[in-house]
């Protein structure tokens, strides 16, 4: 390969980044450019060992005693907490356990409940038009249960669209399609000031930027682990409540786990204290523990060196994609602003699918969005300004 002023600029950026070395905590196959951390964060390195050590001696030697000696039974809180400063929580807020939608649907019920107790003329669900589609169905289910009638709504319309009726709002902090980037704080504002309860949904921003949920007053927020938080396939995703909900909060899957006394096997449910009213049946412990190991990546790591590493790779990204590729042939539908953008860059194309295939082929690994998207996903703790280059001129030469 011959090198190019862009190329030479990526080897200069990279010797000065600060977050570099940690690329060290990832186990990364060679000579692929990895930008898919969006959908599946890169594997850390350390959580292989830590695995094995949890199926051989803890479940294969030390069998049921792991629940109390081990510490299976507190880890939902304890990885909670864990994961409480990457999204500006403080501790006791968050229970980590089952998956985005599963949690989504006990926020968006107990969130129903908690403004209509307040007012009972509240009969409203506003959800963002534009989401994650998963996301739209748990909102409609939610809907049907709660007798509150779905209203979908662009984000940017959600301060007009506020009113006496309004309940709940459920908004994405970053579009997963566009990688645009919502307004937490001015959204979670107005939403306050109309009486109504919000709901975010955390899954494109957690271990991208700074979230400030207590900081924002948010009331209830919702993501993933396996996306910036590298918690691996499947891993359990987390529920927040803020403090001044915990004693309301009316889960809407009560279970033997959230019991105030789960050993006495009770008839009657009593609600336990704090974030362990998120839990339900018994944690996923092997998923759980490899999360856990997951977040020691995160040790010393500054989220606002994050969020700016994730800004300078885009912006150059972009201008080396507007370098190597013909005009004409891919659009941006990301922002350009920073106040605007999330972790990612979304491309428009023809012949999206085929295009991103033969990246993939190239060993420059992104995704596709039907019908026309190529999404990018640019992970600071691995990701590098050689690799944001190289994806890009790879790019240009399918194209040239």
């Amino acid at each position: 390969m011959s090198e190019t002023p862009l190329s030479i600029r990526a080897e200069l950026l990279d010797a000065e980044d600060g977050l570099g070395k940690l690329r060290d905590r990832f186990t990364l196959p060679p000579g692929v450019v990895y930008l898919d951390g969006n959908s599946l964060g890169a594997l850390p390195a350390a959580v292989g060992d830590r695995v094995a050590d949890v199926v051989h001696r803890e479940w294969g030697e030390l069998l049921i005693r792991s629940w109390t000696e081990s510490g299976w039974w507190t880890a939902p809180e304890r990885i909670g907490d864990r994961i409480a400063p990457l999204v500006g929580a403080a501790p006791g807020r968050i229970v980590v356990g089952d998956s985005t939608s599963v949690n989504l649907f006990k926020a968006l019920v107990a969130a129903a409940r908690l403004a209509v107790a307040d007012d009972p003329g509240r009969d409203e669900l506003l959800v963002d038009a534009t989401t994650f589609p998963t996301d739209g169905y748990i909102a409609a289910s939610a809907a049907r249960m709660t007798g509150l009638r779905l209203v979908p709504v662009e984000p940017a319309a959600v301060p007009g669209a506020l009113g006496p009726r309004t309940a709940v709002v459920l908004l994405n902090h970053v579009d997963y399609r566009t990688g645009r980037l919502h307004d937490l704080p001015g959204l979670t504002r107005a939403v306050r000031a109309a009486g109504a309860v919000s709901v975010w949904d955390l899954c494109h921003s957690a271990g991208a930027l700074p979230v400030g949920l207590d900081e924002h007053g948010v009331d209830l927020a919702v993501g993933c682990t396996y996306k910036y938080l590298n918690g691996g396939p499947g891993a359990p995703a987390y529920l927040y409540v803020a403090e001044r909900h915990q004693a309301a909060f009316d889960s809407p899957l009560p279970g033997w786990n959230s019991h105030a006394e789960p050993f006495a096997m009770s008839p009657e449910y009593v609600a336990a204290e704090g974030p362990r009213r998120g839990r339900v049946g018994t944690p996923d412990i092997l998923s759980m523990l490899a999360l856990e190991s997951a977040l020691d990546v995160w040790d010393g790591v500054s989220l606002a060196e994050v969020r700016a590493k994730s800004l300078a790779l885009t912006d150059f990204f972009l201008e080396c994609v507007d370098a190597y590729v013909p005009p004409g042939r891919v659009e941006s539908v990301t922002p350009t602003a920073h106040a605007e953008r999330g972790s990612q860059i979304s491309l428009r194309c023809e012949d999206a699918a085929g295009v991103m295939a033969e990246l993939v082929r190239r060993g420059v690994v992104g995704d596709y969005r039907a019908p026309d998207v190529l999404r990018f996903g640019f992970t600071p703790l691995y990701v590098g300004f050689a690799d944001a280059e190289r994806a890009a001129r790879t790019l240009g030469h399918i194209f040239g």
